[in-house]
């Protein structure tokens, strides 16, 4: 089930209320309820659109663009960045596309939707925006010739056909970024060579690849300072139809630079009354990937703090002993469940243990 403030956000849309009047206009501030990702992800509408299959081709530039026969997908972007004075930050921008009928159409009748989040973090403050645009009006949308994702003056585009080489750029309010992206290693399709399994049984999936090995340089703007900064970058790009079961009550998402050069990432997807799925892969810039089976990952949360009325994990230990790694987890600032309207835990993290290292941890369904 959709709830009330998320069925007025995309009602909204559906009418033609873009940008960030989407609240104001409809109302949506009244609810009573935040919702969380997952729940977008249990529409009934699912079977009008493409499925999930194994024994994908893939095919670039095509597939760092949209695919619109399916309900939903998203390019995102996490990033560890340091200042020429040591100052952490950590940068999160992520572009949703979603789509409320399988039909095509032009202008405003167009069936798609997009959202998009921005978040600057230090230990000490958190900066986000959030907005909205209907699709087939020139609002937000992704395009090549060359490469570019936006939403209004929220911009990711390139050179090329690609996304890599590239500059992301967003503003709002007491936040501005300017940031060029390279890509240093190669594509990881996350799964069976992209086919991405969210449950054991299910015959539910998405279309996963990630991008672990980026590096960034340029400006961050945070209440009128400026920082020159530079450092590591994780892309992922996922879409699918349809994404949970009714059981399925959330996921963990772990990426982590580890100290070696390898790129790790764990995933669980928690399920009631039964064990979470997990999933993942451990990887090299040259290419070499071991896909992380779910016997072989475990996840388990150390400490909790409250906040808006959850408990949230926010200190984990992960174990994954056929690669002899034990990590723990700590978080860069606890205080950081991002209040959009699919609301979510959303931050950087830094590991100790059998390794050192840095990356991003993302909790929803809580």
């Amino acid at each position: 089930m959709i709830t009330a403030k998320v069925r007025c956000v995309l009602k909204a849309l559906c009418l033609g209320v873009t940008g960030l009047s989407v609240l104001a206009l409809t109302g949506c501030e009244q609810a009573d309820q935040s919702a969380n990702t997952a729940e977008i992800l249990r529409q009934d509408e699912a079977n009008q659109f493409a499925q999930v299959v194994p024994g994908k081709e893939w095919k670039f530039p095509q597939d760092h663009l949209s695919h619109p026969e399916f309900r939903t997908e998203w390019w995102y972007l996490t990033a560890n960045l340091e200042s020429e004075e040591g100052e952490t930050f950590g940068v999160q921008w992520t572009l949703f596309r979603f789509a409320n009928d399988a039909r095509e159409g032009t202008g405003w009748n167009s069936p798609h939707m997009f959202m998009a989040h921005t978040v600057v973090t230090t230990k000490d403050k958190i900066w986000h925006a959030e907005r909205f645009a209907r699709g087939g009006i020139g609002q937000a949308g992704v395009t090549q010739n060359p490469y570019r994702a936006w939403l209004d003056n929220w911009s990711w585009r390139s050179y090329g056909d690609s996304p890599f080489p590239g500059r992301l750029q967003f503003a709002d309010d007491d936040m501005v970024a300017d940031l060029a992206i390279r890509n240093t290693g190669a594509l990881v399709f996350q799964g069976d060579n992209g086919y991405s399994k969210k449950h054991p049984t299910a015959d539910i999936a998405s279309y996963y690849y990630s991008a672990p090995f980026l590096k960034l340089n340029g400006t961050l703007m945070l209440d009128g300072k400026s920082y020159r900064v530079k450092g590591d970058g994780w892309y992922d790009r996922e879409w699918s139809s349809e994404g949970l079961t009714e059981k399925q009550e959330g996921w963990d998402w772990f990426s982590v630079h580890l100290d070696d050069g390898r790129a790790l990432m764990v995933y669980q997807i928690r399920e009631k009354e039964s064990q979470p799925y997990y999933f993942g892969s451990l990887s090299w810039p040259d290419g070499k990937t071991i896909l992380l089976q779910p016997e072989d990952i475990r996840l388990t949360p150390v400490s909790y703090v409250a906040q808006g009325g959850k408990d949230t994990p926010i200190n984990w230990r992960i174990d994954i002993p056929t690669q002899q790694i034990q990590l723990e987890v700590d978080v860069v600032r606890k205080e950081q469940w991002l209040p959009f309207v699919f609301s979510y835990w959303e931050g950087p993290i830094k590991v100790s243990g059998s390794h050192l290292g840095q990356g991003f941890m993302e909790l929803t369904g809580y």
